[in-house]
């Protein structure tokens, strides 16, 4: 099949799924068109037992996409570089070091226990998964994803203070958290040894860094482009064309795409930056366009993840494996929460139980399916899918239903 019949038909689907949702279900976005898209799917084989013919074609549209490349490598930096445009920078600045200690030493620290945990688990279950495996699920589950995490956030009343840390914390250990796991799927794949070592580290430092100043030039030039000129038409394409230029030069210098477009977005929607470069009409349109960008990726990235069901193996131990990780992967969040949240607590005024919070909004999201998919076989790549694939569906329609009636119940709703 060939792109534009593949877009076609996404987009389609994303429009009529979108407006049953808004008609009937009236549920976040997000958590809507999965859901339908579940249940068309297992609709579609249902149906296949009497004419198999709409299921080999949902095959066949799920075979011809690459979802890792066209997540990772392609929408993301779009969506990222929405999501950032709309973050309250200067509260993104007063909470900057408990969101940088969440999205780095929470990462990490999520890892190792998901990681470790799930070894014993497997063993547990008869199912032998060597550990520097498992560290690459603990990798690939441990960052919140963005994309899920601002389309509920959105409608679940939560207080701005709380709303900065756990969207900052999604922006950014997201690129970290893809940065972790190419780390540890390099050492998996090569093994480790005093070059191999160095190498990693200096990949690292390389992907993260490199990602911010990328970011940080990319946002600064916009900002210097758009102060020059005042046509809303041009400076809409200038911000398209940093996120995609941006895009194409992190990845031929190997450099973090997802952090370049993160540290690019909160410069050009910082306000003082709206103020000396945007007219009235220009800030209107850039957010809008930018906006609309956001629902309608956001849309088919949703009905994508609820379609890919049909590539896994539903195996009884894979299934139970996935359900036990639900609370496994959340006790591990937690835990990795408490430092950071000790140490501001009292400095930066958090809102009372953030811990739990934090616990149940950090959902998971297309991110971690498409890290999963980009696994090699031999790396039980079908194990980890269904697992992965349980424990996203799970965040996003249980904590993502419940999370606004969490907060209402933990904290104030308004400030």
């Amino acid at each position: 099949m060939d792109a534009y019949f593949i877009a076609t038909v996404l987009i389609f689907l994303s429009a009529v799924f979108g407006f049953i949702n808004t008609r009937f279900l009236k549920l976040p976005n997000t958590i809507g068109l999965m859901i339908i898209t579940i249940v068309f799917t297992l609709g579609v084989l249902l149906l296949s037992y009497f004419d198999p013919t709409l299921l080999n074609a949902e095959k066949s549209i799920i075979s011809s996409i690459d979802f890792k490349t066209v997540l990772l490598d392609e929408m993301l930096s779009f969506l990222l570089f929405a999501g950032a445009l709309h973050t309250n920078f200067d509260q993104l600045k007063v909470q900057r070091w408990p969101i940088l200690m969440f999205s780095t030493l929470g990462v990490l620290t999520s890892t190792f226990l998901v990681g470790g945990t799930i070894y014993f688990l497997l063993q547990f279950l008869n199912l032998p998964v060597n550990f520097i495996y498992c560290l690459l699920f603990g990798a690939l589950i441990s960052p919140t994803d963005p994309i899920a995490v601002l389309g509920i956030l959105k409608q679940a009343g939560v207080l701005k203070k709380l709303e900065t840390k756990i969207v900052g914390e999604s922006l950014f250990n997201d690129g970290v958290g893809v940065v972790v796991f190419l780390t540890i799927y390099q050492i998996a794949k090569s093994g480790i040894d005093e070059d191999t070592t160095f190498d990693v580290f200096k990949l690292f430092g390389q992907e993260v860094i490199g990602g911010v100043l990328l970011g940080a030039i990319l946002g600064y030039a916009c900002y210097k482009l758009m102060k020059a000129i005042d046509d809303y038409h041009i400076e809409v394409m200038i911000t398209l064309a940093a996120v995609m230029g941006g895009t194409v030069i992190a990845h031929k210098l190997h450099l973090s795409a997802p952090l370049a477009m993160v540290t690019a977005g909160l410069i050009v929607g910082n306000d003082t930056v709206r103020a000396t470069s945007m007219s009235e009409i220009t800030e209107k349109y850039v957010d809008k366009f930018w906006e609309l960008i956001d629902i309608l990726l956001n849309a088919i990235l949703f009905v994508l993840i609820g379609m890919e069901m049909l590539v896994l193996v539903f195996d009884g131990k894979y299934v139970i494996a996935g359900l036990l990780a639900i609370p496994i992967v959340l006790l591990c969040r937690y835990v990795s929460l408490l430092f950071p949240i000790i140490v501001f607590k009292d400095k930066l005024e958090f809102v009372r139980r953030t811990d739990f919070i934090m616990t149940w909004g950090g959902l998971r999201g297309g991110i971690s399916i498409a890290l999963a998919l980009g696994l090699a076989n031999d790396m039980n790549r079908e194990l980890f899918l269904v697992i992965t694939y349980i424990v996203v569906v799970f965040s996003i329609i249980v904590q993502g239903l419940t999370v606004g009636k969490l907060v209402k119940k933990l904290a104030h709703k308004k400030e």
